[in-house]
């Protein structure tokens, strides 16, 4: 170990240099609350024209309607001195060490709101007399890590979706909205684009009606299609750039996880007597279907090969409505390593594969409870109770 630095003895024309680089809106908030050179050296959260949400876009099929592309987050939420928290250690004493995922989407007509990360099912905490659930917390007191942002476009109708997936790059609060792009894949299958300041969405490969989940890898927007062939879209000429091999997975649907900067097709089975999709285009409510099992595999980048994986080791593999992800389970209350979690129509469920069974997961209501007790860093309330 060599000598300690005292980081305060840095030239002041730096810190702004170093603040630029943090991508997330609480990484800066955190940098700001340091000192008062930290405080000084960079704006209090954004540039005037960076990305805000909810974001008004063209609708995708109505292109005479207008909607809006919402945005949720999922952090990661650790107690800096487990001690030093009596809610906590009274709620999960053998677990103080160990954090919790919340999803926080902002919205119109609430700042934010509290999300299941798997579910996307909004988590309400019974009001206290007053009919609020307003707290303040310090958060010198937590360790708050963002792990990924997802997003959604608003329904013009309550019943009907024209999206499946859509996501959405660059955004950071030193990113000009101008600069943004929105990638989504439409229920049936097709690909569509749009640049920020376009009146309607293009179409990637209008021959091709079969890509099914499509993430932000290294800063370029990646799909699969249903063979498992990952592409990259060119943005500027709207081309698709072949990635890798086909997989010839025979599974019904695949999707495109990124753990610990490799990426990962999981490829999930349906419960059928056909091994092979009779007709894409009919599957389009993919959580009627009951699922039988997954499979996963990772691209070898080096070589260009697909590699079947057996064992997660510690890691989960999150396959939520808006957004895949994987995390540590040794930094989770409630999650198991060498699974995939996901949700069907009804329940959340988790995929073991060890042992290929699939089980209902019944989060602690304590888990939730705790989550409340966190939630007022973000300034949430709960709505008034009826």
């Amino acid at each position: 170990m060599g000598p300690r630095v005292d980081w305060s003895q840095l030239p002041t024309e730096l810190w702004s240099k170093i603040g630029k680089y943090l991508d997330n809106h609480i990484d800066v908030l955190r940098f700001r609350s340091v000192c008062e050179s930290f405080h000084s050296s960079i704006p209090p959260s954004s540039l005037p024209n960076s990305p805000s949400f909810p974001l008004q876009i063209p609708h995708p099929i109505h292109t005479s309607l207008n909607t809006h592309l919402t945005q949720s987050t999922i952090y990661l939420i650790e107690t800096a001195d487990a001690s030093s928290n009596s809610n906590l250690a009274s709620l999960a004493p053998s677990s103080s060490t160990k954090g919790w995922l919340i999803k926080v989407q902002e919205s119109k007509n609430q700042p934010f709101s509290l999300l299941s990360p798997i579910s996307d099912r909004k988590l309400v905490y019974p009001p206290s007399s007053d009919n609020t659930s307003r707290m303040l917390l310090n958060l010198l007191d937590y360790r708050i890590i963002e792990l990924c942002k997802s997003y959604t476009i608003e329904k013009i109708t309550r019943f009907s979706s024209s999206v499946r997936k859509v996501v959405f790059y660059p955004n950071s609060p030193w990113t000009c909205v101008e600069d943004c792009v929105s990638c989504c894949i439409f229920q049936e299958g097709k690909l569509g684009i749009m640049k920020h300041g376009d009146g309607k969405w293009k179409l990637v490969d209008d021959k091709n009606f079969y890509y099914d989940d499509v993430i932000v890898f290294k800063g370029q927007f990646y799909v699969t299609d249903k063979w498992g062939t990952i592409s990259w879209i060119d943005v500027s000429s709207l081309k698709l750039i072949q990635f890798s091999p086909p997989l010839c997975g025979f599974g019904n649907k695949k999707h495109l996880v990124e753990s610990c900067g490799s990426l990962y097709v999981v490829d999930r089975y349906y419960e059928s007597n056909e091994n092979m999709r009779a007709n894409y285009v009919r599957r389009q409510r993919d959580r009627d279907e009951v699922v039988e099992s997954f499979k996963i595999y990772k691209l070898d980048e080096e070589w260009g090969t697909w590699v079947d994986v057996k064992n997660l080791s510690d890691r989960a593999f999150i396959l939520g409505q808006s957004c895949n992800f994987s995390v540590s389970t040794k930094e989770l209350i409630g999650y198991e390593g060498n699974c995939i979690y996901y949700r069907d129509i009804f329940n959340v469920r988790m995929y073991n594969l060890d042992d290929h069974r699939i089980t209902t997961v019944d989060f602690n209501p304590c888990i939730d409870k705790t989550l409340w007790c966190h939630a007022p860093w973000l300034r949430c309330w709960s709505r008034p109770s009826n």
